[in-house]
C-alpha cells in the first residue's frame, strides 16, 4: 500500500479559536455565519456565574487558565485565539486577558474582543461614539470609562439591564434596532452594539441605512479583526462598511 497522503487538512486558511464565557448562547452560530470557506473554528467556555454584574465578570479570570488549558489542548495550529467577551475584558483589564492567553499559548496569536472592537473603530474613522450595551449601570459605568481612557468621546451610552446572557439572547432584533436608534446621537462618528450576547449582527446593514453612519457589534468586529490577523482578507456583505471596506 502506499504512503499515507497528508494535505492541510479541513480548513487550509486559517484556524480561530474563541473562548466565551460559561453560558453564552449566541457565539458559535454567528461566528460560523461570518467564517469564509477554509477557515476552521473552535470554541472554549470560561466559568460564569448566571447573572452577568461585575463581580461575577470579574470572578471569571479565576477560570481563565483551565479554560485555556482545555481548549483544544493537543492543536498546534490555532492561528488566533480571542478572549470573547465585551465586558469581561474591561471588568478583568484588556492587557492582563490578552497577556495570559499568550502566555498559555506562545503559538497563537493571543487577542480579545475588546482589541477587535478598537480595531474596527479605528478602521472606520470612529472617535465619538453612541454605545448601546445589554449591562447594568455599574458596569456600564466601567465600559465607559474603557472607552474614554482609550481615546474616545462617548457622546451618549444607554444599558438595557439585562439579567443573563440567555435574556441577552432572546431580545428581539426589531428591539435592537429601535434601542439602537434612540441611542445614537447627530454627533456620534458611529454606534457601538455592546454585548456578544445581543444579535447585533442581524441589525447592522439595517442599522447603517437608517443612520448613515457605521454601526459595529461585539461579535462582528471580534470576527473581523480575527480573521484580519490570521491573514485574511476576505470582504462581505450582509455585516456593515467593516467587513464591506475594511
Amino acid at each position: 500500500m502506499n504512503s499515507i497522503r497528508y494535505d492541510a487538512g479541513p480548513y487550509p486558511r486559517a484556524r480561530i479559536a474563541f473562548l466565551c464565557v460559561a453560558n453564552a448562547g449566541l457565539t458559535e452560530g454567528e461566528m460560523h455565519a461570518m467564517a469564509p470557506e477554509g477557515v476552521g473554528l473552535s470554541f472554549g467556555r470560561v466559568p460564569m456565574a448566571t447573572a452577568c454584574t461585575v463581580q461575577s465578570l470579574a470572578d471569571t479570570e479565576g477560570g481563565l487558565r483551565q479554560a485555556l488549558d482545555s481548549l483544544v489542548p493537543g492543536r498546534r495550529d490555532i492561528d488566533v485565539l480571542c478572549y470573547n467577551c465585551t465586558a469581561g475584558s474591561f471588568v478583568i483589564g484588556n492587557d492582563k486577558v490578552r497577556t495570559q492567553l499568550a502566555q498559555t499559548r506562545p503559538g497563537s496569536t493571543a487577542t480579545t474582543l475588546l482589541d477587535g472592537v478598537a480595531a474596527a473603530l479605528a478602521a472606520v474613522g470612529a472617535r465619538r461614539l453612541a454605545i448601546a450595551t445589554a449591562y447594568d449601570d455599574a458596569v456600564n459605568a466601567l465600559e465607559r470609562a474603557y472607552f474614554e481612557g482609550a481615546g474616545h468621546e462617548v457622546v451618549s451610552l444607554q444599558g438595557l439591564a439585562l439579567p443573563d446572557d440567555e435574556t441577552m439572547n432572546r431580545v428581539s432584533p426589531d428591539y435592537l434596532y429601535e434601542f439602537a436608534c434612540t441611542v445614537d446621537r447627530p454627533d456620534a462618528d458611529a454606534v457601538f452594539i455592546s454585548c456578544g450576547a445581543l444579535r447585533s449582527t442581524a441589525v447592522i446593514q439595517r442599522l447603517e441605512e437608517t443612520l448613515g453612519k457605521p454601526v459595529i457589534g461585539s461579535n462582528q468586529a471580534s470576527m473581523w479583526h480575527c480573521l484580519r490577523l490570521a491573514g485574511i482578507g476576505d470582504r462581505m456583505d450582509g455585516y456593515g462598511r467593516l467587513f464591506r471596506e475594511h
